[in-house]
């Protein structure tokens, strides 16, 4: 996964892989999705995102562990 954010044009992409892009939707009005030919989500960008986030040059990344089931 990759995080991109570009402030010139003031957006930020989140690439899920490297699969080539086949179509890109916007579901919601500032949101693009981006889908490989098997309609598989491969990235998304989020348009004017200095004004959508509080900090959009910050990233923050947490793994989370599993849930531990009952034995």
């Amino acid at each position: 996964m990759k995080v991109i954010y570009d402030p010139e044009v003031d957006v930020l992409s989140v690439l899920l892989n490297d699969t080539p892009i086949a179509e890109s939707d916007e579901e919601k009005p500032g949101v693009i999705l981006d889908y490989d030919a098997g309609g598989n989500m491969v990235s998304f960008e989020i348009l004017d995102a200095s004004k959508r986030m509080t900090n959009p040059m910050s990233v923050e990344y947490a793994v989370t562990s599993p849930l531990r089931r009952p034995a």
